[in-house]
């Protein structure tokens, strides 16, 4: 169920225009930038978009020089957070070729306020389906007090979405058009 669910959600992604991309991402960021839990945020971590994902790159451009800006930067399986202070410093990286920082600028886990989660799908209660390696799973468990949103597209907000143990669910989903703050 979680596989077909992942792939029919992944299909439909898949087949969005780089001007729906674009658009959609637009009207998403200025959902994040109007949530008080982002407004009220002094260091957020973004994930850096790939492939069919929400654009996250001028949400990362716009929020540096107002806020600390980290990126996730994988080592060993594991999320390190790493601060940036441009997109230019990222270079692609692992078998996705997913923009990372080239050195870590590490930062203490007790100061990050705010993540912004990918995934594949996500259900109302904030639970989600990602791409199945567990890095965000791990490193959110690290941030407890952090204010967990994940960004995805409208029609990738589901009702159920199976669960595991291990799941770490965020507390907000900004689409394009809606924020659902997910029932704990």
């Amino acid at each position: 169920m979680k596989n077909q669910l992942k792939e029919k959600i992944l299909e439909k992604r898949n087949s969005l225009s780089k001007e729906d991309i674009v658009e959609k991402s637009r009207k998403i960021k200025s959902n994040l930038f109007n949530l008080e839990s982002y407004k009220k945020s002094k260091t957020a971590m973004f994930f850096v978009s790939f492939s069919s994902e929400v654009d996250t790159h001028d949400m990362i451009k716009e929020s540096i020089g107002r806020k600390t800006v980290i990126i996730p930067k994988v080592v060993q399986n594991e999320i390190e957070p790493s601060v940036i202070i441009d997109l230019d410093s990222l270079i692609p990286s692992g078998k996705f070729g997913i923009l990372e920082p080239i050195e870590i600028m590490k930062i203490a886990y007790k100061n990050i306020d705010l993540v912004l989660v990918p995934g594949i799908t996500f259900d109302k209660e904030g639970h989600r389906i990602g791409y199945g390696f567990g890095y965000y799973d791990k490193f959110l468990k690290k941030v407890p007090k952090a204010v967990k949103i994940g960004l995805c597209f409208d029609f990738q907000v589901v009702d159920k979405v199976p669960r595991e143990e291990h799941d770490v669910p965020v507390d907000f989903i900004v689409t394009e058009e809606r924020v659902v703050e997910c029932r704990k």
